[in-house]
């Protein structure tokens, strides 16, 4: 019997047998009848403790060889049939841990395919200016080259640099987002110098596509806690994508309104929009729309979204029935 070189049964049966022929031998020592009688009720509940014993040993084996078969396949396990005690508890333990290692183990294997496909994205994304770098690098080295192809290929090139400057910069945020090692700074800040800081970058761009950009604000000059340079980032994140997809002589409009439940942001275009199959994928991380500019790379409305969920806000993005596309941000007060 497998279950007898335990040896802690092995143990508890020496121990019930020594007890058992101690009790009869007493018996034995005042009437013969009495000694047989202990002696045979002994040996009966040693029996019973041998049968029990070896049934719930063999469920123990059979538990056992669930759990090594769990642990080298992708088998989940089944527990139904242990319905007694201590087994039953056990099981139940063992449901509960099997179901959070297969959760866990899940997510394991999507992150693993997200950084993979992240990895994969970024690569993409660093080698067609680099691509193009080199090339425009080729032709600066040409001696014939003339003064204004010169100067046009070096506008091109700092174009370039500052593209992937941008994204470099934009994913080594999101990396700090991600791993939660940024910290929020909530302080009274006036909306005005909210958007102030928000458009600033995006001014003279506006003025060469020759884009209108108006501000509202009600009340006007109002103050509300939140983290300036962050949530500039995040405005100014949507706005590029406003300006983006909004013709030349076209218009952005920025509302600002405040209430008693939280701090409304609308960011409106009169541009293409969005189309309707887009518009569930917008905030995804490198995801780039149907109308996506060939400069897009998909991951400043991810980054946005981010930043307004830090800052106990929700963002959504909707089309204008004028036309358009329009975000709507909320900043709820605590």
């Amino acid at each position: 019997m497998k279950f007898l070189r335990n040896p802690e049964i092995k143990k508890c049966l020496f121990l019930q047998l020594l007890v058992c022929f101690i009790f009869a031998g007493i018996g034995f020592y005042f009437d013969t009848i009495c000694g047989v009688i202990i002696l045979f009720a002994s040996l009966i509940f040693i029996l019973i403790f041998i049968i029990f014993t070896r049934k719930r040993y063999r469920k123990v084996e059979s538990l056992s060889q669930q759990l090594d078969a769990m642990l080298h396949s992708n088998s989940s396990g089944d527990f139904s049939d242990y319905m007694e005690g201590e087994l039953a508890i056990l099981q139940n333990e063992l449901a509960k841990l099997t179901r959070r290692l297969a959760e866990q183990n899940q997510a394991l294997e999507n992150d693993k395919k997200y950084l993979a496909d992240a990895m994969a994205d970024i690569s993409h994304q660093l080698r067609s200016p680099l691509t193009s770098i080199r090339l425009l690098l080729t032709l600066l080295k040409e001696p014939a080259l003339s003064d204004e192809k010169r100067k046009e290929s070096l506008r091109e090139l700092s174009m370039l640099i500052d593209r992937m400057d941008w994204l470099i910069e934009t994913l080594l945020k999101l990396s700090s987002m991600d791993a939660g090692t940024i910290t929020f700074h909530q302080t009274e800040t006036s909306a005005k110098e909210l958007l102030s800081t928000a458009a600033a970058p995006l001014l003279i761009p506006l003025e060469l596509r020759d884009i209108q950009y108006h501000e509202t604000i009600e009340p006007k000059d109002f103050s509300f806690s939140t983290d300036l340079r962050w949530t500039a980032e995040a405005l100014g994140n949507i706005l590029k994508n406003c300006m983006e997809h909004t013709p030349s002589g076209g218009r952005i409009d920025v509302m600002v309104t405040d209430n008693p439940i939280y701090v409304s942001i609308v960011i409106e275009d009169n541009g293409s929009g969005f189309l309707l199959e887009d518009i569930p994928h917008l905030f995804e991380r490198f995801y780039k729309g149907k109308n996506a500019t060939g400069q897009s790379i998909g991951i400043g409305l991810s980054l946005s979204r981010m930043i307004v969920s830090k800052e106990n806000g929700t963002l959504k993005a909707e089309n204008r029935k004028e036309g358009g596309a329009r975000f709507i941000l909320k900043f709820y007060k605590k």
